[in-house]
């Protein structure tokens, strides 16, 4: 049972990083990165489709993302996805393909997307932290009603701070992975 709470908190804390590093992907830099699109959905015959799935996104150069939708007649529903998703995006199109030039940010939009990339990992070092109490709280439980030794109890506690530290650590590197990025000129 020890070895299951192990085991869910790893898990938990898994997911709490992949959330985090998957809204820090969306987060605009100055360089073109398809998985900015990934949240945008395209009303595809009265369903809303994610844009990924309805044609192939790619980058020919560094401040260019191209959009070639698998039918053309969806050109223009993909260009009103766009601007309407606040992107900051103004794409335009050559008659076979969306393409979405990517605008030089602006040293205050720099620092404010900075502040947003932090705010972002402080959410994922505080689910992670959320979920170590909640595994120190049921290891606690289960060794009182088993009966388990309190030396058994530490050791397991601090496998849980190491792989909270662990975490942690990914998720300021991806951090300043980001900021470099961002503060990138």
């Amino acid at each position: 049972m020890i070895e299951k709470i192990h085991q869910d908190a790893e898990h938990r804390m898994n997911q709490a990083f992949l959330h985090t590093q998957g809204e820090i992907v969306k987060v605009r830099t100055g360089r073109a990165n398809p998985d900015m699109f990934n949240s945008i959905a395209v009303d595809y015959y009265g369903t809303m489709t994610p844009l990924n799935q309805l044609s192939i996104i790619s980058v020919p150069e560094s401040r260019l993302i191209t959009i070639q939708p698998y039918e053309k007649t969806m050109i223009s529903v993909i260009e009103k996805a766009i601007m309407s998703s606040n992107m900051g995006f103004t794409p335009g199109n050559n008659g076979t393909s969306v393409l979405v030039p990517i605008p030089q940010l602006s040293e205050e939009r720099r620092l404010e997307l900075n502040r947003f990339v932090h705010k972002l990992v402080e959410d994922g070092r505080v689910a992670v932290r959320n979920v170590r109490r909640d595994v120190l709280h049921q290891l606690h439980d289960y060794g009182n009603k088993e009966h388990i030794s309190e030396d058994e109890i530490k050791r397991r506690e601090n496998d849980i701070q190491k792989l909270t530290d662990d975490y942690i650590k990914k998720l300021n590197q991806i951090q300043d992975q980001k900021e470099n990025e961002i503060l990138e000129v």
